[in-house]
């Protein structure tokens, strides 16, 4: 799935737009235990309640695609009788109205979902008449031949609220506040079936993570019969590993800022496409070959990134690799940052025999906040010529 089909999804969650045929829930204990059940026509709901499922239902369709939100497809024997594809299929089938079929699905999620403390399970059914869309993108709501059905779940924390002082109306004091439980937003979720090429793809699901480094694979796995793809910090971790065991002594301060360059540069072209930039094993290995890297060193690339990232298709989103916020040089003693689109200003040079990195000093620099001069006004005549390029010199250990 790409941005504007999620997009597409979450403008649904609205009273006027509203696809939710049927919402039901279960709480949960600490201990495992089922609280109290839910099950009722969405639309029957207070309207102040309808507002609040509607946050959570978009909150489970948010963040990035590739860290938050990740495709996945059902292996061959998940869509076969008895897994988890086709169970998903006849518990979308009924509507969320064959009580045997919901209850077991609570069980699997408890038996699965690894947290100790109270958590919401909702469960919702839609509905949505697709529209059709003009030559000019605009949606034709009279015109529609498919209807896309689809759960989505959302597993939300309990919390008790914190204790403190609140001002009591009927009393007219301030007194000892009341703690309940309160419903927060959710931690995990999934979308099923995928909505891809604006259509239903039964294939496939769509899994949400609010922590991108907390995945819950075995959870994924055991529930829903499917692999997760790398995290985006394995990914950062597995391409940083690739890249420094690929290039070894052409590791160079140039060559990895060309690479920084690059991914930022790509980010940059592809911002407005509706998918994501990700690279496969090509794509690394053209990298690195443009970024500097020799021939004689990508010879065993092939190799390295199988047994780097486990997968010899494995698919690296930029945006978990790219800095797009910082470029960062790190020695023992000493770390420079410099804004990512300004890593041109940084220079390798030998000066004295040592190796050091060479940084332009204007005459706006600070000093732990105090304005400074990168030298003295009576720098002396045979310091002029270093003075007057006015740059910082930081030697770089060997």
């Amino acid at each position: 799935m790409n941005k504007k089909e999620i997009a597409e999804l979450k403008r649904l969650f609205t009273p006027d737009r509203c696809p939710i045929t049927r919402v039901c829930g279960c709480y949960v204990d600490g201990e495992k235990n089922k609280k109290a059940e839910l099950k009722e026509a969405f639309l029957s709901l207070p309207e102040e309640e309808m507002f609040k499922y509607f946050e959570i239902f978009k909150k489970t369709l948010s963040g990035s695609i590739g860290k938050n939100l990740l495709d996945m497809e059902f292996p061959m024997e998940q869509e076969t009788e008895g897994g988890a594809q086709e169970y998903l299929l006849r518990l979308k089938k009924s509507q969320l109205k064959d009580e045997e079929l919901l209850e077991s699905f609570y069980d699997k999620v408890i038996e699965t979902f690894p947290y100790p403390e109270n958590y919401y399970i909702v469960l919702i059914h839609c509905a949505y008449d697709i529209p059709k869309r003009a030559t000019d993108g605009t949606e034709m709501f009279d015109a529609s031949d498919d209807v896309y059905e689809y759960l989505l779940c959302s597993i939300c924390p309990v919390k008790l609220t914190k204790p403190g002082l609140c001002y009591d109306e009927t009393l007219n004091t301030i007194t000892e506040r009341t703690r309940d439980w309160f419903v927060e937003m959710p931690i995990t979720g999934f979308l099923f079936p995928a909505f891809t090429d604006r259509n239903s793809d039964i294939h496939g699901v769509l899994y949400y993570s609010k922590n991108p480094d907390e995945l819950k694979a075995a959870f994924a796995e055991q529930l829903l019969g499917c692999s997760l793809p790398l995290s985006a910090a394995s990914q950062k971790e597995s391409f940083i590993t690739l890249v420094a065991d690929t290039l070894h002594t052409e590791c160079t301060f140039e060559t990895v800022k060309n690479i920084h360059e690059a991914l930022n540069g790509l980010l940059k072209e592809r911002k407005d496409d509706p998918e994501p930039p990700v690279l496969d094993k090509g794509d690394v290995k053209r990298l690195l070959y443009e970024s500097g890297a020799s021939d004689e060193t990508l010879e065993h690339f092939d190799t390295s990134f199988d047994e780097t990232t486990g997968d010899t298709n494995a698919e690296i989103f930029v945006s978990n690799i790219a800095s797009t916020r910082k470029f960062e040089i790190k020695t023992p003693d000493i770390v420079i940052t410099v804004k990512p689109d300004r890593a041109d200003l940084i220079e390798t040079r030998i000066i004295d025999g040592r190796p050091c990195f060479v940084i332009p000093a204007d005459d706006s620099v600070e000093l732990n906040g105090i304005p400074v001069r990168a030298f003295p006004v009576d720098t002396p005549a045979e310091s002029n010529i270093r003075a007057s390029t006015a740059t910082w010199l930081i030697a770089s250990r060997e």
